[in-house]
């Protein structure tokens, strides 16, 4: 998942503006495999949600992430001493913590620079991150990863870093636009620290989007609720079902909804969708990797990959990277 989850933690609730939410709904439903953005998944009640969502004993991602973040984490850092810290959607930070405590442990943290779509959000977790580290220079940027976005000036070298597997999100192309925009802004001494979940048995992955317990297709329904509210949608919730399948060709989780009979729904000022029975919408995509697949994306975006970080379990990796020559 947004994995803010996964695209999951690295998500923050939705500020939800009417006129790109009906763009983006119209063109998401036109399309020959209807989709929906996943990131209007996160109003209130999905961002809720998804926090039980990580605490379910089958969503292994988050877990899986911090444990190897506590684990290599404190020793690359004391490596490389960067002297400022960039998080591309940086949400609520907390697992910014483990990196934050690592530069202070090796007396090089000295600026923050957390990159969110949310203001609100950004300012409300930088206040709380001033309160813990006073001497730490933080330097909230409103941005949006999946286009350019505008730095303040960084203290050298940075760390910049992208976690909760969220770059997973994405097909090749959009991922390869994202890290290539992050190379772009990358000095010799800069890294790229990337979390991305891995391939395994796909019964584990399936598991982690098909939880006993429902919760996580409740929180894909409710995308559909925050059309109705927002768009005053007329999506019957009875009318449609949760799907989570594992693509074992393209190495990636579908999460659909797919609809229960022929239907029709109006979205006013939108449009009218038909939609026939067993047909879906895709709601979001949880690309998985190895070792050589994250190679070659570094390498499309300008990017060596230097040090690859898993725990014993090799359920998640930390990738390192740092600017190609030709970038230079």
């Amino acid at each position: 998942m947004l994995e803010p989850t996964e695209a999951l933690d690295g998500y923050v609730p939705a500020q939800v503006d009417r006129e790109t939410l009906a763009r983006d709904v119209a063109r998401g439903l036109a399309m020959p495999q209807k989709e929906l953005d996943p990131k209007y998944f996160y109003d209130e009640k999905g961002s809720e949600l998804f926090e039980l969502i990580t605490e379910l004993p089958e969503y292994y991602l988050t877990r899986a992430e911090r444990a190897v973040l506590e684990g290599e984490i404190p020793a690359f850092v004391g490596g490389m001493r960067p002297r400022s810290l960039v998080e591309l959607g940086a949400g609520s930070a907390n697992k910014t913590r483990i990196i934050l405590d690592a530069m202070q442990a090796a007396g090089s943290a000295e600026q923050y620079v957390p990159v969110d779509v949310s203001r609100d959000f950004l300012e409300a977790s930088s206040g709380r991150l001033r309160e813990n580290y006073p001497a730490l220079d933080i330097v909230t940027t409103v941005g949006d990863f999946s286009s350019d976005i505008v730095l303040p000036a960084l203290v050298q070298p940075t760390l910049f870093v992208f976690l909760g597997s969220t770059i997973g999100n994405f097909e090749n192309g959009a991922a390869v636009g994202i890290l290539s925009r992050i190379a772009r802004q990358m000095r010799t001494d800069d890294r790229f620290l990337l979390g991305a979940d891995l391939r395994k048995d796909p019964a584990v992955i399936e598991a982690a989007y098909n939880d006993a317990a429902g919760v996580t297709a409740e929180f894909n329904m409710n995308l559909l609720r925050v059309l109705n509210r927002e768009l005053d949608a007329e999506f019957d919730l009875t009318a449609f079902s949760h799907r989570a399948i594992y693509d074992t060709d393209m190495h990636r989780i579908e999460m659909h909804l797919d609809s229960l009979r022929d239907q029709t729904v109006v979205i006013p000022d939108v449009g009218e969708y038909a939609f026939a029975r067993g047909e879906s919408i895709r709601t979001e995509l949880s690309c998985k990797y190895d070792r050589p697949g994250l190679e070659n994306l570094f390498a499309q975006a300008g990017l060596c990959l230097d040090v690859w970080m898993t725990g014993a379990d090799n359920l998640f990796a930390l990738a390192v990277g740092s600017v190609a020559r030709a970038l230079r």
